[in-house]
């Protein structure tokens, strides 16, 4: 991907939510399956197709808004709708009566698990996936007509383009592509020896694993689901790689055989138990203009949350009128890990802002919303002598002022220096915090008539490339690189400095700012 392509569907992508991608990208499979219904070209008929996906679209709606009420939480009503499309692709299709009461028994355990296998706020297992295993299991002790465990239909020749682009749009604009790519890779080689192995010819044997087997959808939509992940990147891999292993190889637990949904669960629960993941209740305490059209939010929390500086919260505001990007958000964390009770979050706050920020600006002191967990491994590295370069793009300094904070409370003197990207010299968050840390920063921006703090430099207006930095920082090669901000800087920035020798170039994208 060139920086030119890589920066529009940064930039395009960035502009919708993860939940609202993920539910386009499913519906317009759905709608792509309707179409090869009509010719044939999937086993299942039309009305069978519309059944089925009606019936787990009305009860999981229902039963999501049931539970929310009586568990007094506000139900996320867009995830009632990933979870019946992604059963849609699992289950299979019937319009038979009885047939469809079992499709709505799976729907109604989807969202049963939502709340009751939760952990402070947080999914144990995919929802999709643990009601497709029930469904199966009962299956086996069931005998009534119409009544299957899971098939996972999805896996058809014809759907398989459908599934990569579209599951290929979700992993980019959500960064899972190396975890998605991990699986797939060792999920195509592991089920291709298998079948050699059972006297499959190479060839067949080969696509295979893409066209019979739901790698490429389980990878796309269900395994990088955010809610039953592990924050840290290498966690991650490691999820995959187990599931990988779990979906190649046949395997039993207890009575139980081997399904897609069950190696998906097993990683969900292994990671789970490594990860100490946790929901969070949150109380407004305050808020601060940082810049003209930037605020800063100050919560607080009665438990300690554990996070590293620079990482990031996903904070979710059911509210009235939300608009295409949803109601859940993600921001990276501003204030400094030592005191974990207090979380400090920093956005822009345009005009034409969306509804989630909108409903978040209107909220009073008091009023309390919770955030679904921490994630993120763009932090610094552990070793203090390693010189570091930090490349901020407008409110992209919210992670760095964490980092940079931690490092004054902790009086870590390494050496690290700033560029700080802004349109305005009005927008420069957080200057009188860098001018008491004592951090280097080069301003790139209109700085003529503005008088900088002692240590900054100005580098003048205009678009910030590998030969301005590398001429402003001489020793440029030498440092490990984070760039914040916009997606199109990043994918501008980040192969130019590594083709200048730039060996560590770390990246967080502020989509959709």
């Amino acid at each position: 991907m060139n920086g030119r392509t890589g920066s529009f569907f940064g930039t395009v992508l960035g502009r919708v939510t993860m939940y609202r991608l993920v539910t386009l990208s499913l519906g317009t499979l759905a709608i792509y399956a309707f179409v090869l219904s009509l010719f044939g070209q999937v086993f299942y008929k039309p009305l069978e197709l519309l059944a089925t996906l009606a019936t787990l679209l009305a009860v999981g709606y229902l039963t999501n808004r049931l539970f929310g009420a009586l568990f007094q939480v506000q139900p996320h009503s867009e995830s009632s709708v990933i979870t019946s499309l992604l059963l849609f692709f699992i289950l299979w299709p019937t319009s038979e009566p009885t047939a469809l009461a079992w499709i709505a028994l799976a729907a109604t355990v989807a969202s049963t698990s939502k709340y009751l296998l939760a952990i402070r706020g947080r999914h144990v297992l995919n929802p999709a996936a643990i009601a497709a295993l029930v469904m199966s299991v009962l299956a086996s002790y069931v005998t009534l007509p119409g009544v299957s465990p899971s098939v996972w239909w999805v896996a058809n020749p014809w759907l398989l383009p459908g599934v990569v682009i579209l599951g290929g749009l979700v992993l980019i604009r959500t960064k899972r592509l190396t975890m998605a790519l991990v699986f797939i890779v060792l999920s195509w080689a592991l089920v291709t020896v298998r079948l050699v192995t059972g006297g499959q010819e190479l060839g067949p044997a080969l696509l295979a694993p893409l066209t019979s087997y739901p790698i490429l959808f389980l990878a796309a939509f269900m395994l990088t689901e955010p809610l039953t992940l592990p924050p840290r990147r290498w966690q991650q891999l490691a999820e995959a790689a187990i599931v990988a292993v779990l979906f190649s190889i046949p395997f039993t637990l207890g009575q139980v055989a081997s399904t897609p949904e069950l190696a998906l669960i097993v990683g969900n629960v292994l990671a789970f138990a490594v990860a100490r993941r946790r929901g969070m209740r949150l109380t407004l305490e305050g808020t601060r203009a940082l810049t003209p059209t930037a605020v800063e939010y100050r919560f607080s929390s009665k438990r300690s949350i554990p996070f590293a500086a620079g990482q990031y919260l996903e904070l979710s505001l059911p509210h009235r009128g939300v608009d295409v990007r949803g109601s859940r958000r993600v921001f990276s964390i501003s204030s400094p890990p030592d005191d974990d009770r207090t979380i400090r979050v920093a956005m822009r706050v345009p005009e034409r802002a969306s509804s989630f920020k909108r409903a978040l600006n209107a909220l009073p002191v008091g009023a309390s919303l919770s955030a679904t967990g921490v994630w993120g491994d763009f932090v610094l590295p552990k070793d203090a002598s390693k010189p570091i370069l930090l490349i901020a793009a407008g409110i992209g300094i919210t992670p760095f002022v964490s980092q940079l904070s931690r490092l004054h409370l902790r009086a870590d003197k390494r050496d690290v220096a700033l560029v700080y990207v802004v349109s305005d010299p009005q927008e420069l968050a957080y200057a009188a915090e860098l001018e008491t840390w004592g951090t280097p920063v080069l301003v790139v921006g209109p700085t003529d008539d503005v008088r900088l703090p002692d240590g900054w430099r100005g580098l003048g207006s205009g678009r910030l490339d590998h030969e301005r930095l590398a001429e402003a920082v001489p020793d440029l090669a030498e440092r490990e690189v984070f760039i914040s901000g916009p997606p199109a800087m990043i994918e501008a920035l980040k192969p130019a400095l590594r083709g200048i020798g730039v060996g560590h170039v770390r990246t967080d994208a502020f989509s959709g700012y």
